[in-house]
């Protein structure tokens, strides 16, 4: 005999009693046959009690076929007994395979609920989104391009998402890009000490830029972003993932180059390590933006004057005495010769942290802080 698979799911009983009848066997005759008492063979076949695997084994040995097929008939049956598992397991493990919901709960983004409906809503609700197989836009109004916003990944769109919920709660004057011009010079007399960058977010918010700190999703890969509200509100936001006074103001500047440039507007700017490496095959907008950005942390002319001089022997009290001439701290000067000689390990310990400094002063979400806002209606803050 072969094994055979049932066309409909009965208990594996009833196939037990149509082989002994054709068999011509009595249920004692089989129970003798097995070695098991005949209240056993009874119970089997009337359904009243399941077939293990020892059964199993026992009556494929005696019916000549495998304990699988007794067993996977059991289960067959079983599982067309049981109630099928409701639809709310389903959605919730495609929401989490799609979504960062537990980082999303533990960061405070969205908050916990056993209702599987109610976590659905709230991380939908984040996203801007109706269902859990939309695709994702930042902006409804956004033209329809294969741009940056088709890379990003699940907890990139989480961040830049809680961005743009924050950026909706600060308010600051009316952006101009003169005043943001002029700001720069304000910006660069702050770079020799690293408590002065505290002042950063107000000079920014007085020229009606949307400057805030927002802690990564472990993993994440995100160094910064550069978008508008309507088209009229430039929103900058930083990562600030690794700590160093260079990073800052590189990132920093390099984000309100794009503001400047009036990037960002069809698509957000999302910035990851390697948009602000300097690589050859980067977008234009990401070249000028680098560019600007090394411009402001060391004059490149004097940057090049000071490598050819005196590569590759550098010493502390060279770098120290060329960064009081460029009027910047030795950390920030560090991190432009590091990239120049790609020599990572040069004057490491200049560069400091400055994190803790900047968010004291700066609307941070993260590194300790907690800032607590609610969705309105157009996605916005209440």
């Amino acid at each position: 005999m072969t094994d055979r698979v049932p066309a409909e799911v009965f208990p594996p009983g009833e196939y037990l009693r149509d082989e002994l009848e054709a068999r011509n066997w009595t249920q004692d005759e089989f129970a003798e046959i097995i070695g098991r008492s005949q209240r056993l063979v009874n119970e089997v076949i009337s359904g009243k009690r399941g077939i293990t695997p020892s059964t199993a084994k026992e009556l494929a040995a005696a019916l000549g076929t495998s304990p699988y097929f007794w067993l996977n008939m059991e289960a067959s049956y079983r599982l067309g007994k049981s109630d099928p598992a409701p639809d709310t397991i389903a959605r919730s493990a495609r929401l989490r395979n799609r979504f960062p919901v537990r980082d999303m709960i533990k960061r405070g983004w969205i908050e916990a609920s056993s209702n599987p409906d109610v976590l659905e809503a709230r991380v939908l609700k984040h996203f801007a989104l109706n269902s859990i197989d939309e695709s994702i836009s930042f902006s409804h109004a956004a033209r329809k391009t294969r741009s940056q916003e088709e890379r990003l990944t699940p907890t990139q769109w989480a961040w830049l998402f809680r961005v743009k919920q924050l950026a909706h709660a600060l308010r600051v004057p009316t952006y101009s890009a003169k005043g943001l011009r002029a700001a720069l010079g304000e910006l660069e007399s702050l770079m020799q000490e690293p408590e002065e960058a505290r002042h950063a977010p107000r000079i920014l918010t007085d020229v009606g830029v949307r400057f805030l700190v927002v802690e990564p999703i472990p993993r994440s890969k995100i160094e910064g972003v550069c978008f508008w509200l309507e088209n009229k509100y430039p929103v900058v936001g930083l990562s600030m993932r690794l700590d160093r006074i260079d990073n800052f103001w590189f990132n920093l500047r390099h984000e309100l180059e794009h503001v400047l440039n009036n990037d960002g507007k069809s698509v957000p700017i999302v910035d990851e390590p390697e948009d602000l490496s300097g690589a050859a095959d980067q977008s234009e907008e990401e070249r000028l933006a680098n560019e600007a950005a090394a411009e402001f942390c060391v004059p490149q002319l004097d940057m090049s004057d000071f490598v050819d001089r005196l590569d590759p022997a550098y010493s502390t009290e060279r770098l120290i005495g060329f960064s009081r001439l460029m009027e910047r701290h030795p950390g920030i000067v560090a991190g432009q010769l590091q990239k120049r000689t790609q020599r990572w390990d040069l004057f490491r310990r200049f560069q400091i942290k400055i994190r803790h400094i900047v968010t004291k002063t700066a609307l941070t979400d993260g590194y300790g802080y907690t800032v607590q806002v609610g969705y309105g209606e157009d996605n916005g803050i209440i």
